[in-house]
C-alpha cells in the first residue's frame, strides 16, 4: 500500500475561445494567500482570486478572474514574485524586472526596470525595518554580465547595494538569508554576500533544463546532483540528509515538508525527506512547473492549474498505524513534530506506541508489550476489556483500539489452549501491578483493583489477594463480594464494612452521617487517618468531600502539603478544580503552577461537558465564565502550557484571550469572527482588551475589527452595525479612508452624526477643562500675590537662621517657613 500524502484538485482551467485565436499559455506562476498570479507566454499577467476557505459554500467554486495586465511585448513572463509587505508584484519579462501593484497590476512609476536579468529571487528572511520604511532584499542574476546583484527594495525605491562576480554564466539560483546557491553549466557553489565567503560544492554534467536549485527549508538547499541524486546541502556546504534517488528526466523539484515533489514528463513523484522513499505517484501529462506554498503545491500546465493539498499529518500517521507500519509512522511523526501542536504529537506518539505494543502482545512478546503499553500510557481498561468476564465498570467507556491483524480471541483461547491463556492472564496481572497507583491508573483505579481481585481469587493467589484487600483499594463492592462468596473466600468478606460507611446502615444519632464524617476529617491532624478515608469521601461526593482540605482551620493548612493534595486529587476532576480555586482565590496563591493547573482543569471540565452535550447548561457555562475571567485577570499562568491545552479545542473565545494577552489582537479578532462567529463577543473583546490601557488601543482594536468585517462581503452589514453602535471608538478620518468607495453617506449617516457629536463634545470638554485650569492658575497667582505683599520688619538683634549672624544689610531672603536669612546663605538652605 502506498501512502496518500497529497490530495489533488483542479484549481483553474482556461477554456479556449472558439471565436478568436487564443494564444493563452501559462509560463510562470506565483501565489500569496488567496491571490494567484499567472504569467503567460505572450507577456500577459493574470490575477486570480481564490474563494475564501472560511466559507464552506465556496469550497467547490472556481477562482474569480481579477485584473489582467499586458506588459507590451511578446516575450514570455519568466518569473513572478510577490512582496506582500510592500504590495509589490515583481515580474521578469524581456530580461528585465518590473514592479507592479499586486492588486491593481499597475506599474509602479518610481521603480524603474532592472535590465539584463536572467532570473531573480526575493529573500523574505532579509526583511528589515527602519523608523519609517520597510526594505526587502532582491537578488538578481545576469548571464550577460556574469554577476549576481543584491538590491534593497522599498516602497518607492530600489537600489543595487552589492555585486558578486561569477566565473561562468549562471543557470539557476536560490536564496536563503545572506547565502545564495548558484548553478553554472558544470558546477554548484554557495556564496555568503555578507562575509564574502564562497563554498564550491560539486560538479555536474546535466543539461540546462535538468539543473535544479531550490530552497528546502531554513538554511538548506535542494540540488539535482550527479547520478540523478537529489542532494540536500546546508548553507555551510554540509549535507545532513541522505540523498534521494530520482529519474534522469527531471523537469522540476520542490520541497513541501516533509516531502519532495519531483516532476517528470509523465508523472509527479512524491518522496519522503524522512526516509527518502517514494510515497505517492500522481499521473500527469504535459505539466510545466511546480510552485510550493505553505498550504501545498501548485502544478501548472499550458492552460490548467492543479492543486495538491497535504493530507493532514494526523490522518497519514493513523493510516500507517491501521496498516501496522509502525516504524514508518514513527519516522513520519518525528519528521513533522515541529509542525504539530504538542498535544497532537504526544497523542499520536502514544497511539503508535500502543499499536506496537498490541502487535507484540499478540505475538506473545509480553515483556516488550508491557514496556510499550506503559510508555504509550495505554488506558488499562483497553487491556482489561479484552479478557472474558472483565468488562469495564464505567458504562461510558468505549474502546479506542485500532484492530490488529491476526488478533487472538481470548475467550476462544481460554477454551482451546488453557496454557497459552494462562500466560496472557499472568501478563494482565503483572501489567496491572505496575500501573496501579501511577498516573496511568488513576482514572480507572476501580477497574484495576477489581480485575486484580478477580485474577488473584480465581488463581488462588492468597498472598497477593491478602495484600490487595488489606491495603486501601478501590474495589467495586458489587463485583467483588459475589466473586469472593462464589469462591468461598470468606476471610476477605470484611470488605463489607464499606457498606456501613456508605450509609446502607442508618445511625440514628446523626441525621447526615456522611457530612459529619467530612467535618470530622477536616479537623483531624492525623494525616494517615485522613488519607485513608479521603478516597472514600471523594468517591461519594467530590463537592462535599473536598471540604476535608478546604475547610480546615487556617492554622492547620500546613498539615497537608499542597503538592501532595494536588497529586492525590488528580483522579477527582471536580474536587481538583475546587481545591485549585481555593488556593488561587481564597489563599491568594501566586504560584504559576496553581494558576496554570486551574486553567487546564477548567478546560478539561468544559471539554468533558461539551462531549456529554452539557456545554451550555448552568454548570458548563459557569465553568467557562470562570475560565475566561481567570485568563483575563491572572498574569501568573504559563501561557505556553495553556495555549497547548486550548489550541486543539473549540474554545475559540479562550484562544482569542490568550492571543490578546500576547499582544496579537489581530489574530484574536480573526478567531472570534471566523471561528467563533460571534460578532457581539468580538466587540466585547475590543472593549475588554482596551479597558486597562490607553484609549488609542481601543481605537486600534475597533479599527482592526472593522477591517476584518470589510474583508468579507458577508460581514458588510456587521461592519455598519459596528460603526453605528460604537461611534466613539473610532477616529473619523481613518474610518473614511478604509470604507469602500461604493458605500453611500446615507448608509453610515448614523455613525457620522455620532462621531461628529462626540468630536464636538470632546473639544468643548477640552475647552472647559482648559478654562478650569486657567481659573486654578489665577487662584494660585492671587494667593502668591497676597503673600508677597506681606510686610517684614527687620529689627536690630535679628539673626540669620542659617549662619546665626546679625542681619545688618537691607537685602535678605524670607524662606517659605517665614525664616529670615542672608542672601548668600539662601543657597545652603533646603
Amino acid at each position: 500500500m502506498s501512502l496518500k500524502a497529497f490530495t489533488q484538485v483542479q484549481v483553474y482551467e482556461k477554456l479556449p475561445n472558439p471565436k478568436e485565436k487564443d494564444k493563452f499559455s501559462i509560463h510562470s506562476l506565483e501565489c500569496y494567500d488567496r491571490n494567484i498570479y499567472i504569467g503567460t507566454k505572450d507577456s500577459l499577467v493574470q490575477h486570480l482570486i481564490l474563494p475564501s476557505t472560511s466559507d464552506s459554500k465556496n469550497s467547490s467554486q472556481s477562482p474569480r478572474e481579477g485584473r489582467v495586465k499586458l506588459l507590451g511585448s511578446s516575450s514570455p513572463v519568466t518569473q513572478l514574485r510577490v512582496i506582500p509587505v510592500l504590495n509589490h508584484l515583481l515580474v521578469l519579462w524581456d530580461r528585465s524586472v518590473s514592479a507592479l501593484n499586486m492588486f491593481s497590476l499597475e506599474p509602479l512609476p518610481f521603480l524603474k526596470r532592472i535590465r539584463h536579468v536572467s532570473f531573480f529571487e526575493v529573500c523574505e528572511s532579509a526583511l528589515s525595518t527602519s523608523s519609517q520604511s520597510v526594505f526587502v532584499e532582491l537578488v538578481t542574476a545576469s548571464s550577460r554580465s556574469r554577476v549576481v546583484r543584491i538590491h534593497v527594495v522599498g516602497v518607492e525605491r530600489w537600489d543595487c547595494v552589492k555585486e558578486v562576480s561569477l566565473p561562468q554564466d549562471p543557470v539557476a539560483l536560490a536564496v536563503d538569508d545572506n547565502t545564495f546557491c548558484v548553478a553554472t553549466s558544470d558546477r554548484y557553489f554557495l556564496h555568503d554576500h555578507k562575509s564574502g565567503s564562497t563554498v564550491d560544492l560539486f560538479p555536474h554534467n546535466l543539461s540546462r533544463q535538468n539543473i535544479i536549485v531550490s530552497t528546502a527549508g531554513k538554511g538548506e538547499f535542494l540540488l539535482n546532483g550527479p547520478g540523478s541524486l537529489g542532494m540536500f546541502v546546508m548553507k555551510n556546504g554540509i549535507c545532513q540528509r541522505p540523498p534521494v534517488q530520482w529519474s534522469e528526466e527531471l523537469l522540476a523539484a520542490v520541497v513541501c515538508y516533509p516531502y519532495i515533489l519531483a516532476l517528470q514528463p509523465q508523472a509527479l513523484y512524491v518522496y519522503s525527506m524522512v526516509d527518502q522513499h517514494l510515497k505517492q505517484t500522481v499521473p500527469l501529462l504535459r505539466a510545466r512547473g511546480l510552485l510550493s506554498t505553505t498550504e501545498g503545491v501548485y502544478i501548472f500546465m499550458e492552460r490548467e492549474i492543479l492543486g495538491l493539498s497535504h493530507v493532514p499529518f494526523e490522518e497519514q500517521i493513523q493510516t500507517l498505524v491501521r496498516y501496522e507500519r509502525v516504524e514508518e509512522a514513527l519516522g513520519l511523526l518525528g519528521g513533522v513534530q515541529a509542525h504539530l501542536p504538542q498535544v497532537s504529537y504526544k497523542e499520536l506518539h502514544k497511539i503508535i506506541t500502543c499499536m506496537d505494543g498490541f502487535i507484540k502482545f499478540y505475538q506473545e512478546s509480553f515483556s516488550e508489550a508491557k514496556e510499550l503499553f506503559i510508555k504509550g500510557e495505554l488506558d488499562p481498561r483497553e487491556i482489561i476489556s479484552l479478557y472474558p468476564e472483565m468488562e469495564p465498570l464505567c458504562e461510558t467507556f468505549h474502546s479506542q483500539l485500532v484492530k490488529v491483524n491476526n488478533a487472538k480471541e481470548l475467550l476462544a483461547l481460554r477454551q482451546e489452549d488453557r496454557t497459552t491463556f494462562q500466560q496472557y492472564l499472568d501478563f494482565l496481572g503483572d501489567f496491572l501491578r505496575v500501573v496501579r497507583g501511577t498516573k496511568q491508573g488513576f482514572e480507572c483505579s476501580e477497574d484495576i483493583d477489581t480485575a486484580q481481585l478477580r485474577i488473584y481469587t480465581e488463581q488462588g493467589d492468597r498472598e497477593d489477594l491478602d495484600t490487595l484487600v488489606s491495603s486501601p483499594n478501590s474495589c467495586s463492592i458489587d463485583k467483588c463480594v459475589p466473586l469472593l462468596e462464589l469462591h468461598k473466600r470468606t476471610t476477605y468478606l470484611n470488605l463489607t464494612w464499606v457498606k456501613i460507611t456508605d450509609g446502607q446502615y442508618e445511625d440514628s444519632s446523626c441525621s447526615n452521617v456522611y457530612e459529619h464524617i467530612v467535618r470530622t476529617l477536616s479537623r483531624l491532624k492525623q494525616k494517615d487517618v485522613v488519607w485513608t478515608f479521603a478516597d472514600w469521601a471523594l468517591q461519594r461526593n467530590q463537592e462535599v468531600g473536598i471540604q476535608i482540605f478546604t475547610k480546615r482551620d487556617p492554622e492547620d493548612q500546613d498539615t497537608f502539603a499542597q503538592d501532595d493534595v494536588l497529586t492525590f486529587l488528580k483522579k477527582y476532576s471536580l474536587a481538583l478544580m475546587l481545591f485549585l480555586e481555593f488556593l488561587v482565590h481564597d489563599l491568594k496563591s501566586e504560584e504559576e503552577k496553581h494558576h496554570t493547573l486551574l486553567v487546564t482543569t477548567y478546560v478539561t471540565q468544559i471539554l468533558r461537558a461539551l462531549q456529554n452535550g452539557k456545554g451550555t447548561d448552568s454548570d458548563g457555562g459557569m465553568t467557562r465564565d470562570k475560565l475566561q475571567q481567570l485568563l483575563w485577570q491572572s498574569s501568573l499562568y504559563d501561557t505556553m502550557t495553556v495555549h497547548e491545552a486550548i489550541q486543539p479545542t473549540v474554545l475559540h473565545i479562550e484562544q482569542a484571550i490568550l492571543l490578546g494577552r500576547d499582544g496579537d489582537h489581530y489574530q484574536a479578532l480573526q478567531t472570534l469572527v471566523h471561528k467563533e462567529r460571534d460578532l457581539q463577543v468580538a466587540g466585547a473583546y475590543c472593549r475588554r482588551a482596551a479597558g486597562w490601557q490607553e484609549r488609542e488601543l481601543e481605537h486600534t482594536l475597533f479599527l482592526t475589527l472593522l477591517q476584518i468585517y470589510l474583508g468579507s462581503n458577508e460581514l458588510a452589514s456587521a461592519a455598519v452595525d459596528l460603526l453605528n453602535a460604537n461611534a466613539a471608538a473610532f477616529e473619523l478620518e481613518i474610518v473614511l479612508q478604509v470604507l469602500p468607495d461604493s458605500w453611500s453617506v446615507q448608509l453610515v449617516s448614523q455613525f457620522l452624526l455620532g462621531s461628529l457629536r462626540g468630536t464636538f463634545h470632546q473639544r468643548r470638554m477640552a475647552g472647559v477643562e482648559r478654562g478650569l485650569a486657567q481659573v486654578e492658575l489665577l487662584r494660585h497667582k492671587c494667593t502668591w500675590a497676597q503673600a508677597s505683599k506681606r510686610m517684614l520688619k527687620l529689627d536690630k538683634g535679628l539673626v540669620c537662621n542659617t549662619c546665626q549672624k546679625d542681619l545688618t544689610e537691607p537685602e535678605f531672603v524670607c524662606s517659605l517657613r517665614g525664616e529670615l536669612i542672608h542672601t548668600n546663605c539662601g543657597s545652603y538652605t533646603e
